[in-house]
This record gives structure tokens, sequence and C-alpha cells, in this order.
């Protein structure tokens, strides 16, 4: 395939209340013409000043596990899972059981949260998250790499624990860190195979990649590996007919331009990802609908005739 990098979707949140029957219409659609992954975002509720009324999407796991037994191609993925809301362990469990479910299409994305009012809403600890992650990584990696564990942390203790059955891939799912803070890269570039950032860390332009590239180039050497060794992804904001500005649960979201034009000239600038060094984009779609899956596959198809 000439396709310069991979095109996921990530689908619905809190735009509106999406059921599942268009939920499911939306990700076979999405493998039928050609896209390489589907991702779910892992929240649980978003307030704002000045909403009229709090918003929350469906559970990120339940979800993946129906689109991992409902599709056969697509790499789907959590973007990313906060590895405060389950246990590591569990999570780990949870990683394990998808990517059997899926026949070894999970990509595991984790990030250490950021959404105080699901947090407190739903009872878990916001305090020393960064330390949290750090101590859950070591976790859920471990399990799905080496198949057991027996840790004492500040915050996460498992004993003489063992990830059985294995996943469906040796070694377990790929992980992905969603995160570019100098701590979190610390902790996980000596471990992960993809990086992300969200579409607000580079102006949703590929002219803002190359600062994000040298934070994960030296975290890797720093490491001791090669910087190739980490795939770099990135999410891109794509405004279609319709789109009015997607809703999102990040207020810092707001004033982004989403990019916008023809599928020639979208191409285009998933070129230009691809050349600044991104090797996938997850496409937030402004509208989120069917309508949008189907327009955007005209960009797939010019990406893989140029």
């Amino acid at each position: 395939m000439s396709r310069p990098l991979k095109v996921g979707v990530q689908l619905p949140e809190v735009e509106r209340v999406v059921r599942w029957p268009e939920q499911l219409e939306m990700a076979r659609r999405i493998e039928e013409l050609g896209y390489d992954a589907i991702w779910v975002g892992d929240h649980l509720l978003y307030r704002w000043p000045d909403a009229a009324q709090a918003r929350g999407p469906w559970e990120c796991w339940t979800m993946l596990a129906a689109i991992a037994a409902s599709t056969s191609r697509v790499a789907l993925g959590p973007l990313v899972a906060s590895t405060s809301f389950h246990a590591p362990a569990m999570l780990a469990k949870q990683a394990a059981t998808i990517d059997e479910i899926s026949g070894g299409r999970l990509i595991l994305g984790l990030g250490a949260g950021w959404n105080q009012t699901e947090y407190e809403a739903f009872g878990f600890p916001f305090d020393h998250r960064i330390g949290r992650f750090e101590e859950a990584f070591t976790i859920i990696r471990t399990l799905l790499r080496e198949g057991s564990i027996d840790f004492q942390g500040t915050y996460y203790q498992v004993r003489d624990c063992e990830l059985l059955p294995r996943p469906a891939r040796p070694g377990g799912p790929p992980l992905l860190l969603g995160s570019s803070g100098q701590r979190m890269l610390r902790i996980a570039a000596p471990h992960i195979d993809v990086w992300n950032a969200w579409y607000n860390a580079t102006g949703n332009r590929p002219a803002g990649v190359a600062p994000l590239r040298a934070q994960v180039d030296a975290a890797a050497l720093a490491a001791g590996r090669e910087p190739a060794e980490i795939e770099r992804t990135v999410a891109v904001l794509v405004r279609l007919a319709g789109g009015t500005g997607r809703l999102m649960g990040n207020e810092s979201m707001g004033g982004i331009p989403a990019l916008t034009g023809s599928a020639e000239a979208l191409a285009e600038e998933l070129r230009a990802y691809a050349r600044a060094g991104i090797g996938a984009v997850q496409v937030v779609l402004d509208p989120i609908t069917l309508g949008s899956i189907e327009a955007f596959g005209s960009v797939l198809e010019v990406l893989d005739r140029n």
C-alpha cells in the first residue's frame, strides 16, 4: 500500500448521545472504507461552567470489547486509557482479553488522566497522578510482557500476580503513551512502542510536530534507545460539511483551527504530517457522523493513489 501514514478515526465521545447501533455502524463502515484504526476515548463525566448539562461517554473498555468482536481487520484502542480508573493488574487483564477478542489488534494507549471532575465524581484519587501512573505502568507492562509480577509500591500492591491466559500476541499489545510531559516521557520511554499527542499540542498543524518529536527523541536517547524505535502519532481535527466545532471535555481545545478543504487538500496535509515523521494520525471529525466517515474516505483514496 502506498499510503504514507496510517489513518484512524476517534469515535464519538460527548458531542451527542450516540447509541450502540450507530456506534456499530460507524465502526463497521470505518473498516469497510479502509481506515487503519478505531479509537475510543476513556472518560466518565464532563462538566463545564457555562454548559447547561453535564455529559458523559460510554465506558471505554466495554465499548472496545464490542467493537473488537464486530470487526476483523482494523487496529483499535483507547486514546488513551487512564491508569487511575482501574486497578492496574485489572487493566492489564482487560487489555489481554480485548487483544484476544480482536485477534491481536489492540494498541494499548495509556496516560495519567487530567479531568478532575470525573475523578471526584467516581471516587478516584486525583493527587500524585504521575507517581500513580509510574507504579501502574510498571504493573501493567510487566504483566503483559512477562506474565507475572510481585510489586509493593506507595499507591499499588500486587502479590504473586499472574496474567493468565496470556495475550494473543507474545509480549502483549503495543504500548502507546499519550503525553509529552518530561516526567511522563522519562517513565515511559524505555518501554513504549508508540507516542501520541492530541491536536492542541501541535496546534493542529504539521509544523507543530518538530518540537514534540525532539522531546521524544531526547527521552529515547536518555533511555538508551534509538528514537526510531518509537512510532510517532498525533490526533488531527478535521471539519467537514455541517461541522460547527466539536465539543470536547478539555476547554483548552477551544480556538484550535480545524483542517478543512477538498479531499486533495486534506490528503496533502496528511502527507505533510508523514514528512514531519508521523506514522499514524487519529482523525477527530467534526461532525462525527457516518456521513463524515464516508466523506473522509475520499481522502484515503487520494492518499492511496499518490
